[in-house]
């Protein structure tokens, strides 16, 4: 079951087809909140623990602790507890918390920005990508003919709107500083406007350029995937709730672009800040504001997952930090 804490944003990829860029999922499309995870946070006895776990380790890193004993986890936690503690006084303060968790995120956006431009090594020129290559390799050769489907010709047309925007200098080309933004547009400030731009269109089913109630609970919910007499349950009763008090801002019964944009992103929220105050609340078993390493190890699951099996290389992807 979804939670009703919705402070995430999700990317997935569409398919192995269109695996070059990821695509704005159907649900929960607020977009500037991808930054720490794709997984629902969650709060009180719904919190999520994966959700801290992708924020504190990155995704991929998150995944190999999960086939960790308890005992492996503390051991590797230990060691990463040593990384975070820059100045080697035996406490993590909020301060250092902030900049590990900054730096694995950091870290995904340029690893996974590598992966993809990979793929397209072949057709660089000058180290400069044009958006026919693009197209060809991401959606196959010959891409809006008559007998595609409509909606690869959507996602094209989205696709070079993207392109468009992170081309800085208008030469049709990216370079791979401004492909980064292409997949990551939720990182950079003049991006943001083609952010807002993709979540209305995938949340708005009758194209008049707004969201009502109806087409937002729908991202959130369907009734035909409830499991059980199909009622509401409390957690959407909870998000109607927020719309019609919190979102829609001036009570004409939709959110219009300047509300769907305080939606998905919101001012002076940071998240990086927001999830180390969370976890030093969580462990800090002596309340003094920091964190010893017994008691991260105490709470290690908070930080880590565990079960059985060999960690691998993922310490080791963080030595430069």
């Amino acid at each position: 079951m979804k939670t009703y804490c919705h402070i995430i944003f999700s990317f997935l990829i569409v398919s192995a087809t269109f695996s070059a860029i990821p695509k704005p999922h159907r649900e929960l499309n607020k977009i500037l909140e991808k930054k720490l995870s794709d997984i629902d946070h969650g709060a009180g006895e719904l919190h999520n623990s994966e959700f801290d776990h992708e924020a504190f380790l990155g995704r991929n890193e998150a995944k190999d602790f999960e086939n960790l004993s308890p005992t492996e986890s503390k051991e590797k936690l230990g060691k990463i507890y040593d990384k975070i503690d820059k100045d080697g006084d035996g406490f993590v303060t909020e301060r250092e918390l902030r900049t590990w968790i900054q730096y694995v995120q950091t870290r995904y956006t340029s690893t996974d920005t590598d992966n993809h431009w990979k793929d397209f090594k072949n057709d660089l020129q000058d180290n400069l990508l044009n958006f026919e290559s693009y197209k060809r390799i991401t959606y196959g050769p010959g891409s809006e003919t008559e007998e595609d489907d409509e909606s690869v010709k959507n996602l094209i047309k989205r696709d070079e709107r993207r392109w468009n925007k992170a081309d800085l200098n208008n030469d049709s080309l990216l370079s791979r500083e401004e492909f980064v933004y292409f997949l990551h547009p939720e990182d950079a400030e003049y991006m943001r406007d083609v952010v807002v731009d993709e979540t209305i269109e995938d949340i708005d089913r009758n194209g008049d350029g707004k969201i009502d109630i109806e087409e937002f609970i729908r991202d959130l919910w369907r009734e035909e995937d409830e499991e059980g007499d199909g009622s509401e349950p409390s957690w959407i009763k909870e998000e109607r709730d927020q719309f019609i008090n919190y979102r829609d801002k001036n009570k004409d019964g939709f959110m219009d672009r300047d509300e769907v944009k305080d939606w998905i992103i919101p001012e002076d929220y940071d998240h990086s800040d927001s999830e180390a105050k969370h976890l030093i609340q969580e462990a800090d078993i002596s309340k003094d504001g920091k964190l010893t390493k017994d008691e991260v190890l105490e709470k290690y699951d908070l930080f880590v997952g565990s079960q059985a099996t060999d960690f691998g290389e993922a310490l080791g992807r963080h030595d430069e930090f």
